[in-house]
């Protein structure tokens, strides 16, 4: 996490519009990233490729393992640059995290997801949208299915990330599978548009819709709540300080109305802290709103008067940061454990009884209740807007790394489920409902995941970090905890929704409290949402033509 003390700097090129971009190419500042993150890629399939082989038995047909671990590997690495970067777009366009620093958070947390809960055992056919079943495939037809479909929805996610579409991941294999699946029945004579259930398909249908407006409803109330109970006192301490904006000492103050609308005190603010807090400014100074009020009265007040009247305001916002951000966090730590319990841990093997999991999250809230109150009062010695930005800053990690891990345990099996499967068949020679998951699987695509966010991953950052609205810490911890606490509720309902379709709407829904939601870019985003899963079957199905006839 950037120190308070420092301006932004421009390593951090995929920020909101305050980042200056950094150079393109292998001769600009992130060369010896580039570099390490290359070799660390190729040295991972390498590796990988030398242990598939003594895995799958001498018998196994050379060149189509070699593709099997291509197209999945190629899978997992688009999953990071897309789904990852998604995940992580808040956080580096709020400036809390670089995109060095969510490269490191992303390799330890997306792998460890992906090693300790990515499960052991996967499902063939992990959609259960086609029924294979009543094609009666043989294995090598199986095979061309599950590769084809990895292909399809690798080819379709990379050409979204590149234009800084996030996407669903899930639906894009399942696009893949149906694809490769109808077109070998229709080949065969075995099947066609019977197979698909058409009622899955009608579910994603709705997620379309479903999945942004409740993320979206969710991010409005919790980031309209934050906004006018903790955000507002600090950003009333800060109107009332020198010239307006600096909540310092009043060394610089004068009398002169004319020279204070100069504000020279917002100019001694370093660049992060003003972007920190440009959106609870922007909250009381709306016309209309009594902050607007506020800092008109401010201008007429004397400095002795400005001064008494920024005291009470300061003492309002240390207040608020020490009452209501406590609970505020362990309601969060409530939420981010109980989605990590229910979806990250449902593989390691924890059995955890409904009265234990209650007094284990009893504890977590009460242990991060009195912890972050502690936090709170040491910030006493921080400036109004420094305390604020670190508090928020702070917790927004601790959700970034949540939703890493959870993501590596659960989005994974998009990649991992298919090629287990060929994996499976190219080793035994016949087609199993179920296929283990070696642990070489899940740590060569968790290293995939992270080398795709790296290498592909800013453009659907910058969309979700700074393209949909501006994100501060506030604002994108807001937006963080929302899709999560939609998700958690989701899935308990059985609600057919989409993570990523969440946190975008969850995004909107802070542009939205902001009046700053861009929904022109929302547009091509929507759309690309629609066609995700016939543009990955069309790929899917030129994909497994091929196969047949090259096999």
């Amino acid at each position: 996490m950037r120190r308070i003390h420092e301006p932004t700097s421009t390593d951090d090129p995929v920020g909101s519009a305050r980042h200056t971009p950094a150079p393109v190419g292998m001769l600009n500042p992130d060369r010896n990233w580039h570099l390490g993150a290359g070799l660390m890629t190729l040295a991972t399939a390498g590796a990988f490729t030398i242990w598939a082989f003594a895995y799958a038995g001498t018998h196994v047909n050379a060149l189509l393992l070699v593709l099997a671990l291509a197209f999945g590997l190629f899978m997992a690495f688009n999953i990071g640059g897309n789904d990852v970067a998604n995940s992580f777009g808040t956080s580096v366009g709020a400036g809390t995290l670089t995109m060095k620093q969510a490269l490191v958070v992303a390799a330890v947390f997306e792998v460890s997801g992906a090693v300790l809960a990515g499960g052991s055992v996967t499902e063939t056919v992990r959609s259960g949208i086609v029924d294979l079943d009543q094609m009666q495939v043989d294995a090598p037809a199986f095979t061309y299915i599950m590769m084809s479909a990895l292909l399809g929805a690798a080819v379709w996610l990379l050409l979204a990330t590149r234009m800084g579409w996030p996407v669903s991941t899930t639906h894009a294999i399942i696009g893949g599978i149906v694809g490769a699946a109808v077109t070998t029945g229709l080949v065969t004579g075995t099947g066609g548009l019977a197979m698909v259930q058409w009622g899955e398909i009608g579910q994603i249908a709705i997620s379309w819709v479903l999945s942004p407006v409740l993320g979206g409803i969710a991010a409005f109330l919790l980031f309209g709540a934050i906004k006018r109970r903790i955000l507002a006192p600090a950003a009333r301490a800060i109107a009332l300080g020198s010239r307006g904006f600096d909540d310092g000492d009043d060394e610089d103050d004068a009398d002169d109305p004319e020279q204070a609308r100069h504000v020279p005190g917002y100019e001694r603010l370093t660049e992060l802290q003003q972007t920190a807090f440009a959106e609870s400014a922007e909250l009381d100074r709306s016309p209309g709103s009594p902050g607007a009020e506020l800092v008109e009265r401010a201008e007429q007040l004397t400095k002795k008067q400005r001064k008494a009247a920024r005291n009470v305001e300061r003492k309002a916002a240390y207040h608020a940061l020490e009452k209501r951000v406590p609970p505020l966090a362990a309601g969060a730590a409530v939420v981010i454990a109980s989605m990590l319990m229910f979806k990250g841990l449902k593989n390691v093997g924890l059995d955890i009884t409904p009265w234990g999991g209650a007094v284990l999250l009893t504890m977590l809230a009460v242990a991060v209740w009195i912890g972050t109150r502690v936090f709170a009062r040491a910030l006493r010695t921080q400036t109004i807007s420094q305390a604020t930005f670190i508090m928020f800053s702070w917790l927004q990690v601790f959700t970034a790394c949540a939703f890493a891990f959870s993501h590596g345990a659960n989005d994974i099996a998009n990649a991992v489920g298919p090629f287990a499967a060929v994996l499976d068949v190219l080793r035994t020679g016949t087609v199993s409902q179920e296929a283990a998951v070696p642990m070489a699987v899940l740590v060569a695509f968790g290293i995939a995941l992270v080398s795709g966010l790296w290498f592909v991953g800013r453009k659907v950052i910058q969309t979700v970090g700074s393209g949909l609205t501006t994100m501060h810490p506030s604002s994108g911890f807001a937006a963080e905890l929302a899709a999560a606490a939609t998700v958690l509720l989701a899935s308990v309902l059985g609600l057919p929704v989409s993570s990523t379709h969440i946190l975008i709407g969850a995004v909107l829904g802070v542009g939205i409290v902001n009046r700053a939601a861009n929904w022109k870019l929302m547009r091509p985003i929507f759309l690309a949402w629609i066609i995700t899963l016939p543009a990955a079957a069309g790929i899917g199905a030129v994909a497994v033509l091929v196969m047949r006839v090259i096999f």
